[in-house]
């Protein structure tokens, strides 16, 4: 019984959510832990450049693994004849790879599982495993979408989020940088949760969301660095018309480049840390560590975007 009165709720627009259809869990991980034990996969082959994240639920579920390297367009270098009980997981990256998804869909079928925590908005592609992380695109502190035909016979309790918003209301009340630490823990209270159904509240937010008006922001803010910048981007990535991209990629030789943005509160993630302990250096996956730039295509100020782009050229 739901309670009426007393101390007011807070006020979040009433909508829908994007991916209408998909089962709503409460972590990108835990969607790939609920294919592992759906489908029964004995070994899966993931790509050597991903977060180090997606080796918990294998673990977990005491799934071998196997490491593939990809080239300069993020991509197989190679392909696998697979068994009946193995699969292959390939991630979207940064939104941008929803063709090499469509092609590696016709050669795997129902055996690949694509990793769309990067790409939101990507389509799913129907008897295809997918999975999406809105904490990627989004302010919300946990929940994942999932796209599968196989359910586990299981009832799934409910998370809760409440405890993990700080970073959230903090980053409102104060600012980016007072907020991190509390950012960090977030990400550390998620390591190793179980399977459970998306919080209230994170379904609450996410129906709250002007999700149109983010896509056409985010390829507007990506076209105008792409126009300025492109030229000096050492990797090309096509925009398709359906793409949203999550950021900016650019790829520079600059091994400065990244300490002048983050001087200028221009903040850049590194995709990912773990990925040198795994591969040699000078390796493609190691050049992506040091040299690729995240640039943050999610402001809604045109002055911000021009802010990056000077800084890019003041120091290339």
């Amino acid at each position: 019984m739901t309670a009426i009165g007393g101390y007011f709720e807070l006020e979040l627009r009433k909508g829908e959510h994007y991916h209408k259809g998909a089962l709503r869990l409460n972590t990108a991980r835990n969607c790939f832990e609920y294919i592992l034990r759906a489908r029964g996969y004995r070994k899966v082959y993931i790509p050597y450049y991903t977060c180090e994240v997606m080796l918990e639920p294998l673990q977990k579920c005491n799934v071998s693994y196997e490491f593939y390297h990809i080239n300069e367009h993020l991509e197989p270098v190679k392909s696998y004849n697979l068994l009946p009980d193995e699969a292959f997981l390939y991630t979207n990256y940064y939104g941008l790879k929803q063709r090499c998804v469509e092609r590696l869909a016709l050669q795997y079928g129902s055996q690949l599982i694509v990793d769309n925590a990067q790409a939101f908005y990507a389509k799913p592609i129907e008897g295809i495993d997918t999975f999406y992380s809105p904490r990627k695109f989004f302010g919300v502190s946990d929940g994942a979408y999932l796209y599968t035909t196989q359910l586990l016979n299981q009832e799934l309790e409910q998370d809760r989020s409440y405890q993990r918003m700080s970073h959230l209301l903090i980053r409102a009340d104060i600012g980016a940088e007072a907020g991190y630490e509390a950012f960090r823990n977030n990400d550390d209270s998620l390591k190793n949760n179980p399977i459970r159904k998306m919080s209230n509240l994170t379904e609450k937010i996410l129906c709250s969301i002007d999700y149109d008006g983010i896509r056409q922001q985010r390829r507007a803010n990506y076209q105008m660095l792409d126009e300025t910048i492109g030229t000096q981007n050492h990797i090309h990535f096509h925009l398709d018309a359906g793409d949203v991209p999550m950021v900016y990629p650019f790829y520079s030789e600059n091994m400065l480049l990244r300490q002048h943005l983050i001087a200028n509160k221009i903040f850049v993630a590194t995709y990912w840390k773990n990925v040198t302990d795994w591969v040699k250096k000078n390796n493609i996956e190691d050049l992506l560590v040091e040299k690729l730039l995240p640039l943050p295509i999610n402001t809604c100020w045109r002055g911000d975007i021009n802010r990056i782009k000077e800084i890019i050229e003041r120091h290339l």
